[in-house]
């Protein structure tokens, strides 16, 4: 498929390019942006007036729960989520069923996703075998399989030294090491943020504290060894600071928030609501605000959904018996788009943290509309209104503490490789 896109504002930060022109695609490939280009014979027009036309977003931190757990997504469904919310690429964490951690669920991964799939999907390998937190995994492998990264997401690596001895390793063969910052010991039986709300609930509190010692020492290490390191899901202000501070310091830490952590507080979990339990959990007024200082400043590089989908079965239950998590590929964009409106950044900065930061902290080559790069693009509507409702949603799992609301924003249209794989 040839494209033409005219009449956009096309907004490239790679090339701090912000204007109105056209840009046409040929062989799957960004062949020429300009103004007034004119279409080749055979080439389908899409007229983007009135919209931003972008390099492809990128989800760098995704549960596609593909293979073991497909009743609550799985590669189809969750790249069709993916595409209907502006997403190109998304990188999918390594705790399914088997884990991520060899050669064999890598390749499955990438071959499904390649088949059958409608976005790119670069898989993220475990840091330890079966997430065990006792034995690091061959990253070698994982790395030559197409893993773009390792982690041990929805569980932290306790062992002090064998994190340390997994950054050495991942960084001799230039792979980034994504760090879900938790001390297990103080989250204990914990549901949700310790505080006023948890207290007035009657739930079991998870103190701040857990986060930010966890966040501490993974720039410690980080400093220490000299090598990157990438901190998943910041949600409090200490965190923020910590990061921020470790940066001044010149340590190679980068770091990633979710929308949910710099819109919702933890009044959303009143009512017992099973959709606003996460891990990190929602926090207070105080941590949001200083979600948002972070991502203006630019001490948090990336934004990212950290979708999670589970069963309805899985969340129709107690609060303390339902399973941490919510998707948001498909609620992320217009969320997002909320910090441009309110002011925390400019739509180039907007940009940058949900495309070209994630490509450059895993080395992924996109995020660019340069002539002769892959056409990944993201057309954005910045004006529709659209109501998050169940029926709609392309993700098989509903767990959205959204349903029912209008949001304001979104995909208008998602080119991967050069071929439309969503129009609204």
């Amino acid at each position: 498929m040839n494209l033409l896109i005219k009449n956009g504002r096309v907004i490239d930060p790679s090339q701090k390019i912000d204007g109105v022109m056209d840009v046409l695609v040929e062989d799957g490939l960004i062949k020429e942006l300009g103004a007034g280009l004119a279409a080749p014979t055979g080439v389908e027009t899409i007229d983007a007036a009135g919209k931003y036309v972008v390099p492809g977003l990128i989800d760098m931190h995704v549960h596609l729960r593909d293979p073991g757990l497909e009743y609550k997504e799985d590669i189809i469904s969750g790249t069709k989520a993916a595409v209907a919310g502006g997403f190109t690429s998304i990188c999918c964490m390594p705790n399914t069923k088997p884990v991520i951690d060899n050669k064999t669920v890598a390749s499955y991964i990438i071959n499904k996703a390649k088949a059958e799939g409608f976005c790119n999907v670069f898989p993220v390998g475990s840091i330890t075998y079966g997430l065990s937190g006792d034995r690091m995994s061959e990253m070698g492998e994982l790395k030559e399989s197409g893993c773009v990264a390792v982690s041990d997401d929805g569980k932290p690596v306790g062992n002090s030294e064998l994190m340390m001895r997994s950054l050495q390793y991942a960084a001799g063969i230039g792979i980034m090491v994504i760090s879900h910052a938790e001390e297990l010991e103080l989250v204990g039986e914990g549901v949700m943020n310790e505080g006023f709300t948890s207290t007035e609930l009657g739930l079991k509190g998870i103190p701040r504290v857990a986060e930010d010692i966890a966040t501490a020492r993974e720039t410690l290490l980080a400093e220490y060894t000299g090598t990157p390191i990438h901190i998943a899901h910041v949600s409090t202000q200490a965190s923020v600071r910590i990061i921020r501070e470790a940066k001044a310091r010149g340590v190679k830490v980068t770091c990633e928030t979710a929308p949910h952590y710099f819109t919702l507080t933890d009044d959303a979990v009143r009512g017992y609501n099973t959709n606003a339990k996460m891990n990190p959990p929602l926090r207070e007024s105080a941590d949001v605000a200083a979600i948002k200082e972070g991502l203006k400043d630019g001490t948090i590089d990336a934004i990212a959904t950290d979708h999670a989908p589970h069963h309805s079965d899985e969340k129709d239950v107690e609060f303390n018996l339902a399973m941490n998590g919510i998707i948001g590929l498909e609620t992320s964009l217009p969320l997002s788009l909320g910090l441009v409106d309110e002011g925390v950044l400019t739509l180039n900065e907007l940009i940058e943290k949900m495309s070209c930061n994630p490509s450059k902290i895993l080395n992924l080559k996109r995020a660019t509309l340069k002539a002769g790069s892959v056409a990944d693009i993201t057309l954005i509507d910045p004006t529709i209104e659209w109501v998050v409702e169940t029926d709609k949603l392309a993700s098989k799992s509903k767990n959205s503490p959204w349903l029912g609301q209008k949001l304001k924003g979104g995909a208008a249209a998602t080119v991967v490789g050069g071929k439309l794989a969503y129009k609204r």
